[in-house]
């Protein structure tokens, strides 16, 4: 039996650099069969954004089930593990877990009375305020916003690695309003999105957007990420363009994290490798890098020095042109994979205006997979 998902690539204005980004119909993410999970595997890895509409009734199993079938080996841990858990964790306010599905959050805005066995809680959308160096005066807060930060889903220190897809479903989407995002860097770049969108930009893009030798800076070095990252970068403070941050001597000193030894840190490549189209995406997580390591075997251990060269490296690939800001609806499910695009949340809320969003993502059973020790790179 063959499957009746229907994919069909996402359309842009004529001028717009986005090349990701697609919408499956016709499925029945409940009962999905072989042939369908099939499909659906296809588009992620070739299309990286892959939007379901209107399955606000699909369940918390379900959605785990679907997100768990791109790396059945990857058991059921949440993708940040317990980092969740750590009070002092810049992860720790943003999420609640549902009971009977622990691998499932929900992140949103304003005060829910009750979902899925959670009663009378709060969420709270991520605010630059309480992330950037600089903000955007209280009185623009409702007309302008910015990128809140950039990121990978993944876990960056312990066995944990990063997840395959992350699946994200609107449950309930304040309507209406929009903001202009604006990256406050000196460039005058911005960009107009929807209320509370969620902004995707291609690894693959970015990477693709490099000079030959840069190419081939990327495609030799690794990154070392800190250990306990989410703590570590806990006090420090973003560039307004949320791609990293300043360094400004404010992240927990090393001797002050949880415990922790060299052998959990992790050291993953600068590019990662998709396993169906053999495409290199710039994969970095900007704002927990440490060390940089090159191919020559020099290890840059400047702070400062190696968050310039990575926000170098991806500023061109935050261009407004290339930043798809999904427009939300109530239903949507979309799946992204983590491994071939950074995303960021965006957005500022009234306090009346209630966003209720159900996340899920699991620890991968492998690390990514770097360039090809080869010439015949996919460049």
């Amino acid at each position: 039996m063959t499957s009746k998902i229907i994919v069909e690539p996402l359309h842009f204005p004529e001028g717009s650099g986005i090349d990701f980004g697609a919408v499956a119909s016709n499925a029945d993410i409940e009962n999905l069969t072989d042939d369908d999970l099939a499909v659906i595997r296809n588009a992620l890895f070739t299309h990286q954004v892959v939007v379901f509409k209107n399955q606000g009734h699909v369940s918390p199993k379900a959605q785990f089930k679907l997100t768990q079938h791109f790396d059945p080996a990857g058991g059921s841990s949440y993708g940040h593990g317990k980092t969740i858990d750590a009070k002092r964790s810049i992860l720790h306010p943003d999420l609640k877990t549902i009971p009977h599905q622990p691998q499932v959050q929900v992140i949103g805005n304003g005060r829910v009375a009750s979902y899925e066995g959670l009663t009378d809680f709060q969420l709270r959308h991520p605010h630059h305020k309480t992330f950037h160096a600089t903000t955007i005066p209280e009185h623009e807060d409702l007309d302008f916003t910015r990128f809140y930060r950039w990121h990978i889903d993944a876990a960056l220190y312990g066995p944990l690695a990063p997840s395959v897809v992350t699946t994200l479903l609107a449950v309930k989407v304040p309507g209406g309003r929009r903001q202009t995002c604006r990256y406050d860097d000196g460039t005058g770049d911005e960009l107009d999105v929807p209320l509370g969108t969620t902004a995707f930009v291609s690894g693959y893009a970015m990477y693709d957007a490099l000079s030959d030798e840069d190419k081939a800076f990327v495609r030799g070095a690794k990154m070392e990420y800190a250990p306990h990252p989410y703590v570590w970068m806990s006090s420090a403070k973003s560039r307004s363009d949320g791609l990293g941050l300043l360094s400004q001597g404010l992240e927990v000193p090393i001797d002050e994290l949880p415990p922790h030894s060299p052998e959990e840190t992790q050291i993953l490549p600068l590019c990662w490798r998709n396993p169906v189209t053999g495409r290199l995406a710039l994969q970095i997580h900007p704002s927990a890098v440490r060390k940089l390591h090159l191919a020559d075997g020099t290890v840059i251990g400047d702070l400062a020095e190696v968050r310039e060269i990575v926000h170098r490296l991806q500023r061109p690939g935050i261009a407004p042109k290339y930043v798809y800001a999904h427009d939300w609806q109530q239903g949507d499910l979309v799946l992204f994979h983590n491994r071939g695009v950074l995303h960021s949340v965006v957005g500022a809320f009234a306090e009346d205006e209630v966003r209720l969003f159900r996340q899920c993502n699991i620890a991968a059973s492998q690390f990514p997979e770097g360039p090809l020790p080869t010439a015949s790179v996919a460049a």
